[in-house]
């Protein structure tokens, strides 16, 4: 049976941007990376880039964004594994370590003169607007926009990772959490604190301009799992009406009351087998394409469920 490919992040080609000369250098020194931490990074810039498209973005800005986002998390080269890629709960002083993988990718962007330009990337996309974010607690007017971004893109994918979703099934819980950084933190004073931190207080960690955008990449994803999901279900249809043809020669051959009978209805199922069937196992290959029908329109039905959730999400 024909397996059903679906690529979770697959609904751009960053090729339209000519991208593939001007990030050979960008790409190569991601080739140190583990392989999850480069997935991750190719994930942000794929999603960044289709964000930036959302947000109408020149295509200049495009690149360089994306580029950037590539190159977010590559001063992760020089965190130690056994806190890289520790499965549980980081401590303290390992969450203190973590986050210089931000000053330090952008230490390695000045020294390089190719990665220079694309220094925001690693420096700004733990930053948030409300000032709660790091490596310098900065608020929403002294963070670029494509740090803003970044953050976004960012954050969806590492909840994502971490799920190890398969399909769009469930992706609302995600985007319920990245909303709801969108929004402020309890409100202060005046009195009660500096005029800048009470301007902080009125902002979330996350520019909901910015997750609009997301959620419009989000839905695209799911309408392309949608159309994906239904190319298959229509090759098993084609196979569940070619096994029906099957039975019917089938049936015709156990009934016949002559060898000769039966040998021609034989040969006449041959023509409709496909390799590695037979008389003998046929019946158990259509109930596998039936259960895989039921199973792929159970699941295009959740998905449209999915997106009636989406829709109605408020940012």
């Amino acid at each position: 049976m024909k397996k059903e490919v679906y690529d979770f992040y697959d609904r751009t080609s960053l090729k339209s941007y000519n991208l593939d000369k001007t990030m050979q250098d960008q790409l190569n020194a991601l080739s140190g990376l583990d392989i999850f931490t480069r997935q991750h990074c190719e994930n942000v810039a794929n999603l960044t880039c289709r964000i930036c498209e959302y947000l109408n973005c020149n295509k200049g800005f495009i690149e360089y964004c994306t580029i950037c986002a590539y190159m977010h998390d590559i001063g992760k080269l020089f965190i130690p594994s056994n806190i890289l890629q520790k499965p549980e709960r980081l401590t303290d002083e390992e969450y203190e370590v973590m986050k210089t993988h931000t000053t330090i990718g952008y230490k390695m962007c000045l020294k390089d003169e190719k990665l220079r330009p694309y220094y925001a990337g690693p420096l700004y996309h733990h930053e948030a607007l409300d000032g709660s974010g790091y490596p310098k607690g900065l608020t929403k007017k002294d963070i670029p926009y494509e740090g803003q971004i970044i953050r976004v893109a960012d954050e969806y994918d590492a909840i994502v990772s971490k799920r190890q979703y398969k399909s769009h099934i469930g992706i609302s819980d995600t985007l319920k959490l990245i909303i709801e950084n969108t929004k402020p933190r309890q409100q202060i004073k005046s009195s009660d604190a500096l005029s800048k931190l009470v301007e902080s207080a009125k902002l979330g960690k996350d520019n909901p301009i910015i997750v609009k955008a997301l959620i419009k990449v989000v839905l695209d994803d799911i309408y392309y799992e949608i159309s994906c999901t239904q190319d298959y279900l229509n090759y098993l249809q084609d196979n569940i009406k070619r096994h029906k043809t099957l039975h019917k020669y089938y049936d015709k051959m156990q009934n016949a009351k002559s060898q000769n009978k039966k040998e021609y209805f034989h040969e006449y199922m041959k023509i409709y087998f496909e390799k590695g069937e037979t008389v003998e196992n046929f019946e158990t290959i259509e109930q596998e394409y039936i259960n895989a029908y039921n199973l792929r329109k159970s699941k295009i039905d959740d998905l449209y469920k999915e997106i009636k959730i989406i829709k109605k999400l408020k940012v």
